[in-house]
């Protein structure tokens, strides 16, 4: 596979994860929210093939656009844990050489945190909305969150979250 038809199938996984969670947002919509898991299911299984062929699809394999998009897949892998974590690995290695963006590391590396019922470092994933406002997962240091989201180049969560 070139690099072309690798930045290619990302944009289109991208593409596709972009329509299933808009959709699956509807709580409503249990059609939608099925599909939803099949295609991330689906996409988490390509993502690890991806990595073990390539390591991090970093800005400097298949360009910032599909980099991101294979970041929204991990970020998405919610039932493939060790596809999460073998991307937190690569992705991290892949910032600290500057072919990704930081961004993305601190999202997934929270992500994963979650997902594995530890506290989350950067406030930056919901739980849920409580009176109409948007409440993060338990943080390890929530008195620092805006402090450690600025260090990493993050905006802040009045930012993130349209407050």
């Amino acid at each position: 596979m070139t690099d072309t038809e690798l930045q290619a199938e990302l944009m289109e996984m991208g593409r596709v994860d972009l329509e299933v969670t808009t959709a699956a947002l509807d709580q409503e919509d249990f059609e939608a929210q099925l599909a939803w898991r099949r295609v991330t299911a689906a996409h988490a299984e390509r993502l690890a093939e991806i990595l073990d062929a390539h390591g991090w699809p970093g800005d400097d394999l298949v360009g910032r656009p599909a980099s991101q998009a294979a970041w929204k897949v991990a970020q998405h892998a919610d039932h493939r844990l060790d596809v999460q974590r073998l991307a937190l690995v690569l992705l991290s290695e892949a910032v600290a050489e500057g072919r990704a963006g930081a961004r993305d590391l601190v999202f997934l590396t929270d992500r994963v945190r979650v997902n594995e019922g530890r506290r989350q470092v950067y406030g930056t994933q919901i739980a849920g909305v409580r009176d109409g406002v948007p409440v993060p997962w338990p943080c390890e240091e929530p008195e620092r969150v805006e402090e450690l989201r600025a260090e990493a180049g993050v905006e802040s969560f009045a930012a993130q979250t349209g407050l």
